[in-house]
């Protein structure tokens, strides 16, 4: 079960991720990203995982160990929740990426490999992309009239 959840995770973030990257300028796909709720199937697989190890969770979470940290990632378990935390927190960011690089008309052949690489690792992608929308200023204009 734990392994289905662990490709899980992953699975109900996909569809989102490719209307980003493959559809960016379909009315549709800025509907449906303009919604933070598109990290909820992700988040609801975490907490499928996490309450029932929410015990073991909390002295990690409100005294972080690296030992407390180690110990609770040998639970199959516990790591795929920390994975499901992870794919959800990418998507939440890539939205972000994505609704912004729209207000400011970045072209989505710049975006598209940038928002790959926040599924693939999120932290060296965030300030790449900081770095890539210093030219670009906001549309004053309407969001929905670059859809």
């Amino acid at each position: 079960m734990t392994s289905f959840l662990f490709d899980l995770s992953f699975y109900v973030a996909a569809p989102f991720w490719a209307l980003m990257i493959l559809a960016p300028t379909w009315r549709l796909t800025r509907l449906i990203a303009g919604s933070p709720l598109i990290v909820l199937p992700a988040v609801a697989v975490e907490l499928v995982l996490l309450v029932p190890l929410f015990g073991e969770f909390w002295p990690v979470v409100t005294r972080p160990s690296l030992e407390g940290l180690q110990e609770l990632v040998t639970r199959p378990e516990a790591l795929t929740a920390l994975w499901a935390q992870i794919i959800a927190w990418d998507l939440f960011l890539g939205r972000w990426m994505y609704l912004d690089s729209r207000e400011r008309s970045i072209h989505p052949l710049v975006m598209a490999p940038t928002l790959i690489f926040t599924i693939l690792l999120s932290p060296i992608a965030l300030p790449i992309y900081l770095v890539i929308r210093l030219p670009y200023r906001r549309n004053t204009g309407a969001v929905g009239a670059h859809a």
